[in-house]
């Protein structure tokens, strides 16, 4: 395969540059943009799932259950619906209903702006609606945290009741909520749950999901022999399978293809792609500020 640096002229005459400049002009360069975002970026602005934005919002989950972060209790089998909710309530204003907007998100809709893109996200929250994304554009895989699902699976639609949720936070003691506020499935009357992925279970998959999937699928099919910048921001190693494994796949499909992976942690990058592959290890809210006020 030819060296990279043969199609992307930023890589040969500029190697020296800042890494918020690198990448400013590697976005320039590229016919085409696909991004994939993890919970790394999140976390850079500001909505990190450890830490007091955590303990101030469960001191009473983490008194029971000696919970470490945010995730294993959002993963945690509750003893029963009520108890589930009253946590599921409160992450869900916390990480959905109510979460601001994220500078990172401000930034990085600034620097693309003017560009040929789509995003994949394993992110359930609600950054994308809340930096005001071409919702168009961004494919979220993993679910949100807004919408609910049927715990059995037993048919294929989402729901959505920010009133309820609310309801929930505000009327739940002991850590629970009334047991008249449990939502059940219209269908089968299995309680329901945060349309959310599990490696078990899955997830449902409703109309709004397959219009997403068709979207992201559609822009990769008609940039496939292009030049394409794909960009791999906070993105670890806990579903490779959605955005890290396939970004590397189709990056060695495509010898015009770069991949840039904007991570502190040095991740293994296969070796038939690390000829084109450029690594940010730089504070991402930084980069990503620092690219933004001068895209």
């Amino acid at each position: 395969m030819p060296e990279v640096k043969g199609y992307w002229q930023t890589l040969t005459e500029k190697p020296t540059m800042s890494q918020a400049d690198l990448l400013n002009e590697l976005i320039d360069e590229a016919e085409a943009v696909v991004i994939g975002i993890g919970a790394g970026m999140s976390a850079a602005a500001g909505f990190t799932y450890t830490g007091k934005r955590f303990t101030d919002a469960f001191p009473d989950f983490i008194e029971k259950y000696r919970f470490l972060d945010m995730l294993q209790a959002s993963l945690f089998e509750f003893e029963d619906e009520r108890e589930y909710w009253a946590f599921q309530s409160r992450f869900s204003l916390l990480n959905y209903f109510d979460q601001p907007v994220g500078q990172a998100y401000m930034d990085l809709r600034h620097m693309i702006r003017n560009k040929s893109y789509h995003i994949i996200t394993t992110n359930a929250d609600n950054a994308f609606y809340a930096a005001t994304f071409d919702m168009e554009k961004v494919f979220r895989i993993q679910g949100e945290y807004g919408l609910w699902q049927c715990s059995r699976h037993c048919h294929q639609q989402t729901y959505h009741d920010e009133a309820l949720i609310r309801e929930m936070a505000d009327r739940q003691s002991d850590l629970k909520i009334p047991a008249d506020l449990v939502p059940y499935c219209p269908e089968c009357g299995a309680p329901l749950e945060v349309n959310k992925r599990t490696e078990e279970k899955g997830m449902v998959e409703d109309n709004h999901f397959h219009e997403q999937k068709k979207r992201y699928e559609q822009f990769l099919a008609e940039n496939q022999n292009k030049k394409v910048l794909f960009l791999e921001i906070g993105v670890g190693h806990t579903t490779p399978q959605f955005i890290k494994h396939p970004f590397q796949e189709m990056t060695e499909e495509n010898e015009q293809a770069l991949f840039v992976t904007m991570n502190q942690k040095d991740y293994f990058v296969p070796h038939a792609i690390r000829p084109q592959t450029v690594r940010l290890d730089d504070d991402i809210a930084d980069v990503l500020h620092s690219a933004a006020c001068k895209a």
